[in-house]
């Protein structure tokens, strides 16, 4: 019964979850970012390429 106890008061587990849901979100908003930065400096180049 004590090592039931000791289990579920055990919260390493949870906390590295929880780590890796944040690095999973940042992952996501980086992804999104770089994807929005990328169109625009394509739409940047094709600009500068056409007026060449």
């Amino acid at each position: 019964m004590t090592k039931i106890i000791k289990m579920l008061k055990n919260d390493k587990g949870a906390t590295a979850i929880e780590y890796g849901l944040i690095a999973a979100l940042i992952a996501v908003a980086a992804i999104a970012a770089m994807s929005s930065i990328g169109t625009q400096l394509g739409s940047t180049f094709n600009n500068v390429a056409n007026k060449l």
